[in-house]
């Protein structure tokens, strides 16, 4: 991971981050609509009600919502898992059904549904056959995620005996197998200690600042807040609000004030011209406090130097190397037009010349002479081609195939 014991997540974007164009939107849901039915048709449960929203390239973007409220039946909408019953979806401009499009997505569920017996090469082999990823880059890739989730020193080992903790960085590791453009993350950090929420959020934002799109349901509000950009909040199937955290978590009828410690008289002073124009009782001082997250994050970074080997999981280390910027994915020809461009700063210089060999040894010219190759023989000694037999041959079998015509007759 990008700095895994990062005491702070990045600040979200603004709004106007994401100002884009129309090509920008990667998902676009109108009047989505899903009513599950009984065994004869008739409507159970209406889980989603008339939900539009957008979501375009490079944002953070939270779906929130107490249990049953219809985040996960819209996430399955997305993968084309579940049919709506009315409204229009689109993500990449395509259906969600299209096989293209799937290819563009990475999905980690809310339980990790893996094969018990299979570790954890086998497993990102298994799903990296699914998008027919050439065997050499399967390899590549399956190192290099397995490192940035903090599994490599458990290659080996069934992911049955994982934790559940362990199961959702493997699971983690599928759902970016194929360099997705869109994943999208349902509970991402159900059952991560607290390093590894840090460092799934901590991934969460590089991706983000890399070009791809990310979807998250989760009921942690604190890890939604450290991380996304915008979020949609339901209810009952419905949007209860949708917009950025600076304009739904800002409250225009307070203002805080901070400052390094000062005199009492100071405060004093300062707390008598604040009482003239707020009442007493609205006004308060106290010291700031960080977070536990923060504290638990340094507390665990100083004991690091004394820690042992674990036979569970690690801190993830540096994302993995296709996760990484677009400028560093240029093409070939692109990369050799930009050396090509810059300016010559040193000379180039002639090759040296030669250095003139010295005269052989009587015991040198004996070893060159014993150890020097055969010549090939003259071409009048060497072996002549064989059509001469070929032709004897196939006459032989012309003759025996006339004798058994005979026969026949």
């Amino acid at each position: 991971m990008i700095q895994p014991l990062q005491a702070t997540a990045q600040t979200p974007r603004t709004k106007a981050a994401f100002a884009g164009t129309e090509s920008d939107i990667v998902v676009s849901v109108r009047g989505l609509t899903k009513i599950f039915k009984d065994f004869w048709g008739r409507p159970k449960a209406r889980a989603v009600d008339n939900v539009d929203f957008d979501v375009r390239r490079g944002e953070v973007f939270g779906l929130l919502g107490p249990n049953g409220s219809g985040k996960t039946t819209i996430i399955k909408m997305l993968l084309g898992l579940l049919h709506p019953t009315k409204g229009h979806i689109e993500v990449f401009g395509r259906s969600p059904r299209d096989v293209a499009t799937k290819s563009r997505i990475g999905y980690l569920p809310e339980e990790s549904y893996l094969y018990r017996y299979l570790d954890s090469r086998e497993t990102l082999d298994f799903f990296g056959n699914l998008f027919r990823l050439p065997a050499a880059e399967r390899q590549r890739r399956i190192e290099q995620l397995l490192e940035m989730v903090g599994l490599a020193q458990t290659r080996t080992r069934p992911v049955g005996e994982f934790s559940k903790g362990m199961q959702r960085r493997i699971g983690l590791a599928q759902a970016l197998i194929n360099d997705p453009d869109l994943v999208l993350l349902d509970e991402p950090t159900s059952g991560l200690d607290p390093i590894g929420c840090r460092e799934m959020k901590d991934l969460i934002r590089t991706l983000a600042s890399r070009g791809k799109t990310i979807i998250l349901s989760s009921h942690l509000l604190a890890d939604v807040e450290d991380v996304c950009d915008r979020v949609l909040i339901l209810y009952g199937g419905r949007v209860q609000a949708i917009g950025s955290l600076q304009e739904l978590l800002t409250r225009p009828d307070r203002l805080r004030i901070t400052m390094p410690t000062v005199p009492r008289e100071t405060l004093e002073r300062v707390l008598e011209l604040l009482v003239r124009t707020v009442p007493p009782d609205e006004v308060k001082v106290e010291n700031p406090t960080q977070n536990l997250e923060s504290f638990f994050l340094s507390v665990v970074e100083r004991a690091r130097a004394m820690a042992t080997e674990t036979s569970g999981a690690t801190s993830g280390h540096k994302i993995a190397e296709y996760l990484r910027a677009e400028a560093e994915a240029k093409p070939p020809a692109e990369r050799i037009l930009e050396r090509l461009a810059l300016p010559q700063t040193q000379p180039v210089t002639p090759p040296p010349a030669p250095v003139p060999e010295e005269p052989a040894t009587a015991v040198e010219q004996k070893l060159e002479a014993y150890t020097k190759p055969v010549e090939a023989a003259p071409p009048q000694l060497q072996q002549q081609p064989t059509e001469k037999k070929e032709q004897i041959d196939l006459s032989k079998a012309d003759e025996k195939l006339s004798e058994l015509v005979k026969k026949q007759k």
